[in-house]
């Protein structure tokens, strides 16, 4: 989900050797035309005709544009996709950029994510015919480009022949991208609105632009629920309609096992070709790059790669994310290749040419944040460090699932608790909830920022205000944590937390979050609550996000709520922290507690939630430790 120039750029000069041509109206099944740039190596001017492989790349973000993450660690400059195109023509291959429907200098009508899969298999198959392709197409692409991919990959095209997937590529967008834990991501309001902005119907009507410009994001963020003309959209009616059945859409039916959002149901009919699978550990697609390296690499014979870095959405060649700095080695170029085109012409070159070059990529690559100094960096971030390693499998074989229990005291413990009866509670006032500082977020702005910040609320920061306090010190966030701990922890894997709750209403949501604490020091007197992952649950989906079963008030349920994997060496001197609260927003929509139909919540009611500690009810963290 990210962004892209407006379509008023300078046109593209090609250099001399490499030829375009631009707008080829590649024809659909239904008949619609696609938008699609045509690179190809050249001699003068003129494209030579030696048949290639080709490198297509489908996007919604104009095939023109520019993407804020392409740029490399020397040169902080984005280059646009032409730019690009021009390096893998270089390197011996045909590409092509397309438009996506409705998108651009495409024809059609944009419905979020639904029509990528046989879009992108018919425009395979096109390119496959071409005198100019030798019958091979690969693909590649970042965010968006990657859901595309994935939705192609499971209609199985036959020419596909390797894939590079940066940052999506959905599993299931249920369970992470669209909504999580049954809850919704309002991320996907965000974007909807920047990208209403740029559709071709709207920038094509002034009235409809000057309707949508008009609007205050923030302010609508401050009263939802919306509906059908009573939205930030409503300038923007086709936006508004899947926005809205996304958001209403709670149950895990039939509308989430459609293609374009749902890998998982198609993994034994996946293309069986050459694929990474990328992400990183502040990027709402983690989950779906560890859910599809599983998922894949053990049915297929071609090699499937995992890579996960310390980064947000698509930044792989900064050090940081958000408030925090990862170290020198935490980019992309200089550990895996020297720039990302680099590492992507050595994995197509390694499977598509006709020498092929080496494996450029471990089964598993991922960066183990932690180990730095906790100083201050001179750019006024948290230095926590990191390092990269190479693994054979994910999760790591070292990782074992280890323990760590909810205490009445606020402890964090090896060691059950062995009360008889034991709890902490708390109200949760949807009017008032949790602000998110940070997380696993893409496409937020202007609401909601992703990255790893110490957990305490500060001016600008949506849903701040006043004294500015320690998200530790409101009264509807349980905190645990450990004490200080006497060795170094390195946890690598995914997190869970098994909860007994209770509440006074018939439904509402818990939240977690793994925070590991920096002891105080000259440059954070204070200390510094650095979030790592995060999960949420909502309570009417406890028995299965197909069924609603809501609560009895005051009656004791065990749920599960799943976080986000992370890799982090917790050191000593450090504390592993768990925050419980029931709300994190604008990351996710506030549940109302009412029990409702998602999307529809207008009657908010304040909810006391209840989480037992004792010898019958041991609510726990799980965390994958590595072994000595």
């Amino acid at each position: 989900m990210s962004g892209a120039q407006e379509d008023d750029a300078p046109v593209f000069t090609p250099p001399a050797d490499v030829h375009v041509t631009r707008d080829v109206m590649v024809v659909m099944r239904d008949g619609v035309r696609l938008a699609t740039d045509i690179y190809r190596p050249a001699q003068g001017g003129r494209p030579l005709d030696a048949p290639l492989p080709v490198l297509l790349e489908r996007t919604p973000y104009d095939k023109r544009g520019v993407n804020h993450g392409d740029r490399t660690r020397r040169d902080p400059v984005p280059r646009s996709k032409p730019e690009l195109a021009v390096e893998f023509v270089r390197g011996g291959y045909v590409v092509a950029l397309q438009d996506c429907r409705g998108r651009y200098g495409s024809e059609g009508v944009f419905e979020k994510y639904l029509s990528e899969g046989a879009d992108g298999y018919d425009t395979v198959g096109w390119l496959a015919d071409q005198a100019w392709c030798d019958g091979r197409v690969a693909t590649l692409g970042l965010s968006y480009g990657a859901h595309v991919q994935s939705a192609l990959a499971c209609l199985n095209p036959p020419a596909l022949a390797a894939m590079f997937l940066d940052s999506g590529g959905f599993s299931s967008a249920y369970h992470s991208g669209i909504r999580q834990g049954g809850a919704f991501e309002l991320k996907q309001a965000t974007w909807a609105y920047k990208h209403a902005l740029l559709s071709p119907a709207v920038r094509n009507d002034p009235q409809r632009l000057a309707a949508l410009k008009a609007q205050d994001l923030k302010a609508w963020f401050k009263r939802m629920p919306w509906s059908e003309g009573d939205s930030p959209l409503s300038a923007a009616p086709d936006y508004e309609k899947y926005l809205l059945e996304q958001w209403r859409e709670g149950l895990f039916g039939p509308y989430w096992r459609q293609n374009g959002v749902y890998a998982r149901g198609a993994y034994d009919a996946y293309a069986d070709v050459p694929m990474v699978h990328m992400s990183s550990w502040f990027d709402p697609y983690a989950l779906t790059a560890t859910e599809n390296y599983l998922g894949l690499s053990g049915r297929k014979t071609s090699p499937v790669k995992l890579v996960l870095g310390p980064w947000t959405h698509g930044q792989r060649s900064v050090t940081y994310a958000g408030d925090v700095d990862f170290g020198p080695e935490a980019t992309l170029d200089g550990a895996l290749a020297e720039t990302y085109v680099a590492l992507r012409l050595a994995w197509f070159d390694a499977w598509l040419k006709p020498e092929p070059g080496p494996d450029p990529l471990p089964p598993v690559k991922l960066f183990v944040m932690g180990g730095g100094s906790g100083r201050r960096t001179p750019e006024g971030r948290l230095d926590h460090g990191g390092r990269w390693r190479d693994e054979t499998q994910w999760p790591p074989a070292a990782a074992r699932p280890t323990d760590f229990f909810l205490r009445a005291d606020g402890g964090l413990t090896p060691a059950a608790p062995d009360e008889v009866e034991a709890y902490q509670d708390y109200l949760h006032d949807p009017l008032n909830p949790v602000p998110t500082i940070g997380g696993a977020i893409a496409s937020g702005a202007p609401v909601m920022e992703a990255g790893a910040f110490d957990q305490r609320e500060r001016p600008g920061v949506f849903g701040c205000a006043p004294p500015y306090r320690a998200l530790a010190a409101r009264d509807d966030v349980l905190v645990f944590q450990t004490a200080p701990l006497e060795a170094d922890i390195e946890v690598i894997g995914p997190v869970r937390a098994e909860l007994f709750i209770a509440s006074s209403c018939v439904d509402t949501d818990f939240t977690v979050k793994l925070v590991d604490v920096h002891p105080a020091s000259a440059d954070y007197p204070e200390g510094f609550a650095m979030n790592l992952t995060h999960g949420i649950l909502r309570a009417r989906y406890r028995e299965g996000f197909d069924q609603e079963v809501r609560l009895v008030p005051g009656e004791v349920y065990r749920i599960v709520v799943e976080a986000f994997p992370t890799a982090n060496r917790f050191l000593k001197g450090h504390r592993i922290r768990l925050d419980v609260a029931s709300s994190n927003f604008p990351h996710f929509d506030v549940n109302p507690n009412s029990g409702e139909p998602e999307g529809y919540g207008r009657t908010p009611r304040t909810a006391r939630n209840r989480v037992y500690v004792d010898q019958t009810r041991p609510s726990r963290l799980i965390l994958p430790v590595m072994a000595d």
